[in-house]
This record gives C-alpha cells, structure tokens and sequence, in this order.
C-alpha cells in the first residue's frame, strides 16, 4: 500500500482533480455556505493537543451527506437524464441529502429504512417531502427493497456510494485542509465510504502530507475487516448508537481508495462514542449524533499517539433523536 506520507504527482483516474472539486464546491454554494472549522480550548485541554473540529452538523441538513446529494443530481439532470422519481435506502442523513436535492428539482423521491430507524431522522426527511417506507432488518436488507422499488416504478435507484458524490462530499476536506493546511492527521467516521474517498480525494488533490484515520465502529467491523485483509467481508452491524455507521457489507470502490489512502483504521466501542458524544457538547456546546462523535472517540482513544501534533475530526452528523441524546448526556461514565 503506498504510503499517505509521499506527496502524489497525479490524481488517480477514480478520485475527482482540484478543478472537479472546486466546480461542486461552487455548485453547492448555490444552496449553502461553507461550514466552519473551530478550535476549541475545553476540547484542546480534553485531548492534550490542537483539535480542529470540521462542522459539518451545520449544514442545512444537519450532515455532510447534502454535499453529495446536490452534485449527483445535478450532475444527473445535466445530462438530460431527469427521472420521474428518485428512491435510496438510507438510516437517515443520506435520506435527507437525496429529499434535499430531489425538491430543488421537483422530482419525487423516496426512501427505505430498516424497521427501528430514528424518528427523528425520518421525520425530518418527510418534511422535506420524502416518502419514507420502513423495510429491512439493517441498511442492507432496505437497500434490496429500494432496488425492486426503483424497478417497480421505473424510478431512478440513488446510490449510496458514486463518484458524483465523493466529488461532493470532499468539498468539506477542500475547506478544511484550505484553512488548515498543515493538518498531521484528520480522523474520519466511516459508513458506505464517501466521506472518507472525499477526504482521500481532496489531501490528494492539494498535494498535502495529512494522514487520513479512518474509524469504524466495533459492533459494525465489516469496513476494517475488509481493508485488513484486502477482500470484501460481510459483518453484521449491531451498535446501538452510531447507526450511521452500521455497514454490513462494504463497497468495494470504496474499499479500492481507502487501502491507498488511508494509513490506518480505528475501531471504536459504542461506549467510546457515547463518551464523545458527551464531550462534544460539553467543550463545544454541539450536538453529535454516533457516527459524528466517532472520529472524536477515536481521536481520545489515540491521544497518547497524536500528543503534541495538530489534528482534526470530522463532526459529520448531528441528527440523534432528542430522547436518546437526553439519555447519553445524563449517563455517568
């Protein structure tokens, strides 16, 4: 595996140039701003070291999934392809992205979430007019409703994972590693993988030196076992907390860009979470749902490692059901 240390000539034919990326900056732009990147003193002295915090819980939907969303449309409805309807699978944030985009157009879309999903998370996607059908055990068991759904309607299937929307979601690393260009190493939470290519796709694009720690959950380890051992493995996903997070099987495109481009993979428990979930809106008064606190889980699991360098994790969600939040923060460790 090539070494995120060694500074890349070219861009590799699957990650997005410099220009693809600034042309969806530009394009997102159109419906939301940049979000911000903070240093926090409470969460500096937490950690031991300088903490970036990239916000992408202030986004319109409340996760970094919107980016994405937009440019695939778009992107989509561009090339004359405009469907009669969009449908996904989703535990939520992806939902969001494809109702935000699919109003914008006036094209109808639903979603399919597993049985159990946040009510919160669904409701917030219905009021963006989306059609939310409950199906599956897990994201994976929704995903093959969606595709007989999509056939069914002859309705376009919205992927989870697609070039279109890693050049998307890698807007946020090109406004973070932009602020902040001397970043040693960012921590991003891994579901289906976008976020992560996005990040890979942007240090690239710049030409930095920052490594790039992919974290995943304990009780869904399906992501680290297949970057481990160089195959797609199949895991089921059992967190309480991080359902964001809770892949079953991973994508191998994904799978491809993440052993080139990131230099290790964290696991972290559920407790870890919800212990960074608490520190979160303690040092920052920011709510975190599980998969966005992941990175900072991770981050204090490893802070004897990363003592004395400058870091940054990735809040990528903030969308947790109020009840479950009030639960987590009255918890005592």
């Amino acid at each position: 595996m090539a070494s995120t240390l060694e500074m890349k000539d070219t861009v590799p034919d699957d990650q997005p140039s410099l220009d693809a990326l600034d042309a969806a900056a530009s394009l997102i732009y159109q419906s939301m701003p940049p979000t911000p990147q903070y240093r926090w003193p409470l969460l500096e002295a937490r950690v031991g070291t300088t903490v970036w915090v990239k916000h992408e819980n202030h986004t319109p939907t409340g996760a970094f999934k919107v980016r994405g969303g937009l440019v695939y449309l778009d992107e989509l409805c561009r090339t004359g392809a405009k469907p009669d309807g969009v449908i996904s699978a989703t535990r939520g944030n992806h939902g969001q992205s494809v109702g935000f985009a699919a109003r914008q157009y006036g094209i109808p879309a639903a979603v399919v979430v597993p049985f159990g999903n946040s009510v919160e998370k669904n409701a917030a996607m219905r009021s963006l007019g989306v059609e939310v059908i409950e199906q599956g055990h897990d994201f994976q068991a929704a995903a093959e409703v969606a595709d007989k759904i999509a056939m069914d309607r002859g309705w376009h299937r919205f992927p989870s994972f697609h070039p279109s929307l890693v050049r998307g979601v890698g807007t946020y690393a090109l406004e973070l590693f932009r602020a902040v260009p001397d970043l040693d190493t960012v921590y991003i939470p891994v579901g289906m993988g976008s976020g992560v290519c996005g990040v890979i796709a942007a240090r690239d694009a710049l030409r930095l030196r920052t490594r790039v720690v992919a974290v995943v959950s304990e009780r869904a380890p399906a992501f680290a076992l297949s970057y481990e051992q160089g195959r797609i493995v199949s895991h089921d996903a059992t967190t309480r907390i991080a359902d964001g997070m809770a892949c079953r099987t991973p994508v191998e495109a994904a799978l491809a860009i993440a052993r080139r481009g990131v230099e290790r993979v964290v696991l972290v428990s559920d407790d870890e979470v919800e212990s960074a979930m608490r520190a979160l809106f303690s040092d920052t008064h920011n709510t975190a749902e599980g998969g966005g606190a992941a990175g900072l889980a991770a981050l204090l699991q490893e802070k004897e490692r990363i003592r004395g360098r400058k870091v940054a994790v990735v809040l990528s969600g903030g969308n947790v059901d109020s009840s479950l939040f009030s639960a987590i923060l009255k918890s005592v460790e």
